[in-house]
């Protein structure tokens, strides 16, 4: 197995406080790798640490303790002068675009060639290229102001990719965007990954965007990792309460409470939710198992959507037939995905501890 492009070893970052005895602990202890040509992502809440990751990675910040290495190189204790070399392959794209007003679309996309030495003719071809790479072929004389959030992203990615790096680190990348801008600017972030073969990582808040493009996921809080895997995985059986929170907001397939209660007025059967994905249950299956047993099912809240481009989510169907038949059909369900039972409204359950998968190791955990 080749060694991994981005290699984190207990890397720890503490801040001064303004007291005595008042240190952040932005990064803790987290040991993890990113492994060459995968799309990447680091998600947590505001506080959690993730942009001080990404900071370590270029050496923006050093290293309080541990360390990370880079494409071979460990950053640990490096002059300016050998960090260059290591920043040359590595492209970023922020929050807030952080484009030169003064210059054209053009100009910014070859400020970093500029810097590089790169001939006057050697730019103008790269420009050109990039820009019809990322889409906006025909806005290389326009200047940032008058261009679109989703435009103005676009060029930062082309200039970040400029120098061919083999790393692009996306802060947020996102954020200021809408939906339907966000989802165009993670698609071109899949293109840049499997057409040109760059390692991407992702730093998020936004749950959407793992479950769009991410082949794995960290999740930070207080400056640790506390999930770490592929993100199906993540997404499908979610083990710290930080994850479930974050997938749930992304998902929205399960009824709220009040939401359930509306269901059970309006619905006199037995109402269940059951999880759909592509390895454990399928709507297939559902009616198939709902057939056997003579049990009419009808699906009355639920989505299904993708993660890492495989089907996840779940149905939440109103079983009607004798209780017998209900409960084995239940059963049979039981036996392959998870089934939470909210009973009726003149028998309300609700056993949604039954869907959540007993604790044990996380790989790369810290806790």
């Amino acid at each position: 197995m080749t060694a991994p492009i981005i290699s984190f070893r207990g890397a720890t970052k503490v801040f001064p406080g303004r007291r005595r005895g008042g240190e952040v602990r932005a990064v803790d202890g987290v040991t993890l790798d990113v492994h060459a040509g995968e799309i990447f992502g680091v998600i947590g809440y505001s506080g959690a640490g993730k942009s001080t990751l990404v900071r370590l990675i270029n050496a923006l910040e050093p290293t309080t303790a541990g360390s990370v290495v880079v494409d071979g190189t460990d950053l640990t204790g490096l002059s300016e002068a050998r960090l260059r070399p290591v920043r040359a392959g590595i492209g970023m794209i922020f929050q807030q675009f952080n484009l030169l007003s003064s210059r054209t679309v053009a100009g910014n996309v070859a400020y970093p060639l500029e810097v590089a030495g790169w001939s006057r003719a050697r730019r103008a071809e790269r420009v050109r290229e990039l820009l019809d790479f990322v889409g906006i072929g025909d806005k290389a004389d326009v200047y940032p102001s008058k261009l679109s959030g989703g435009q103005k992203q676009r060029v930062g990615i082309a200039r970040a990719l400029a120098t061919n790096p083999k790393i692009l680190l996306a802060d947020e990348a996102t954020s200021a965007l809408d939906p339907e801008t966000t989802a165009d600017v993670l698609a071109l972030l899949r293109r840049v990954n499997r057409e040109l073969g760059i390692t991407v990582v992702v730093i998020t808040h936004e749950m959407d965007a793992v479950r769009s493009i991410c082949h794995r996921v960290a999740v930070m809080e207080h400056g640790k990792v506390v999930e770490l895997g592929d993100a199906y995985q993540v997404f499908s059986a979610p083990r710290h309460p930080v994850t479930r929170r974050f997938v749930a907001s992304a998902l929205k397939d399960r009824p709220s409470p009040a939401v359930l209660a509306r269901l059970r007025a309006r619905h006199p059967g037995r109402i269940v939710t059951v999880r759909v994905d592509e390895v454990a249950g399928s709507s297939t299956h559902l009616t198939h198992v709902l057939r056997e047993h003579g049990v009419d099912g009808t699906i009355v809240y639920g989505g299904i959507t993708e993660v890492a481009e495989r089907p996840f989510g779940s149905l939440t169907v109103e079983l009607v037939g004798s209780p017998d038949a209900v409960d084995a059909a239940l059963t049979g369900l039981r036996a392959v995905t998870d089934v939470v039972d909210h009973g009726t409204a003149a028998d309300p359950r609700d056993d949604a501890s039954a869907v959540v998968p007993v604790p044990g190791p996380v790989e790369g955990s810290d806790r």
